[in-house]
């Protein structure tokens, strides 16, 4: 599903809202989800899942048009952690 499908479908499943309402309500979530990420901060929705930050160490890498060796700088990069009632949910059938 993409962003657009999930909107399209939230407006359908809440017809009083209009698709701008729905369309701006998914950008907070969004934006809020990433913001909380940014500060290095965790956000977990219950019976989904969890969303964390993870630290790759810095590393020499090769660029694979030349072969030459490149230096990649440490970095932050997200992580998803399904819950359980979500496992239980992809693992029943």
């Amino acid at each position: 599903m993409i962003r657009s499908q999930l909107v399209q479908k939230l407006a359908v499943l809440h017809p009083d809202l209009s698709l701008q309402e729905v369309d701006r309500i998914v950008d907070i979530v969004f934006d809020s989800i990433g913001g909380r990420l940014a500060e290095g901060g965790r956000v977990e929705l219950r019976g989904f899942g969890a969303f964390t930050t993870r630290s790759r160490e810095g590393r020499t890498g090769r660029n694979p048009r030349t072969g030459s060796a490149v230096v990649v700088p440490p970095k932050r990069v997200p992580h998803f952690k399904p819950g359980k009632e979500m496992r239980v949910r992809l693992n029943a059938g």
